[in-house]
């Protein structure tokens, strides 16, 4: 008996973007494009901002995703081929990811909650570098942390805000959060920390009416926040698929070396 998982109906979103819609023009003609609801994969053609996109969209189907680039920044996506797109689904490798789960209070009391791919991250809104005290799993750890912002990423989003803040990079099986600053004031040698992936973050912003900070969860964003609470949701399974040789996990690795 074949227990290997089908691939036979896709579903192919794609970016607005020219070469984007070539492609889902030319692949829809080939294999014909299926409603998500009903199709054993969803292919998406974009860059990374499309495979984000599409991974929120369908957080909670199941579904695997397969991303070929067709977009800027293509760091999870596969290289793009019109060739036996059947047979590359089929052998493709599949890497499981969780979200993080935002909570956020802003000074009126409104809760805004969101989910988060790659990171939950804290931004100063004036020209006055933000003050927020860091708890984890109930216990003080940072009085005082004076900074342009800081943020919270998962593996998979290691390689993405988290890297250009100085963060460092996570392999994806890693069960590890990143908690990095963002242009870190005091303490100025604070470099950030490790966590397990079970940890429950808060964050909570000292002199909200003087140095007002927004909270963003990937493209969600939260306005004059005073309170951060951010955990990994392990009810949320999210199935990216790779190519053998290319998947998520070698591509971290690479990255951490260069290459």
């Amino acid at each position: 008996m074949n227990s290997s998982p089908r691939h036979d109906r896709i579903a192919f979103v794609a970016s607005t973007g020219v070469e984007a819609q070539a492609a889902l023009a030319q692949l829809t003609s080939q294999y014909g494009n299926h409603d998500p609801q009903d199709a054993d994969v969803v292919v998406a053609l974009g860059g990374d901002g499309l495979m984000l996109q599409t991974l929120h969209q369908h957080m909670r189907t199941g579904k695997p995703i397969y991303g070929m680039h067709r977009g800027t920044v293509g760091f999870l996506m596969n290289e793009y081929s019109t060739h036996d797109l059947h047979r590359r689904l089929k052998a493709a490798r599949e890497t499981v990811i969780h979200p993080l789960l935002m909570r956020a209070t802003d000074i009126y009391g409104e809760v805004h909650i969101h989910h988060a791919i790659n990171e939950v991250s804290l931004f100063r809104q004036s020209h006055q570098a933000a003050r927020l005290r860091i708890i984890i799993d109930e216990r003080e750890r940072m009085h005082e942390l004076v900074a342009d912002g800081i943020l919270v990423a998962t593996p998979a989003g290691s390689t993405a805000s988290n890297l250009s803040a100085q963060g460092p990079i996570l392999p994806i099986n890693a069960q590890l959060l990143a908690l990095t600053p963002i242009s870190a004031f005091r303490p100025r040698r604070w470099r950030g920390a490790l966590l397990p992936d079970n940890a429950f973050v808060v964050i909570e912003v000292l002199e909200v009416d003087k140095r007002p900070v927004a909270a963003v969860a990937d493209h969600d964003e939260a306005r004059d926040v005073r309170r951060v609470e951010v955990i990994s949701d392990k009810t949320i399974a999210m199935r990216m698929l790779f190519d053998p040789g290319h998947s998520l996990e070698e591509r971290i690795l690479s990255e951490q070396f260069g290459t």
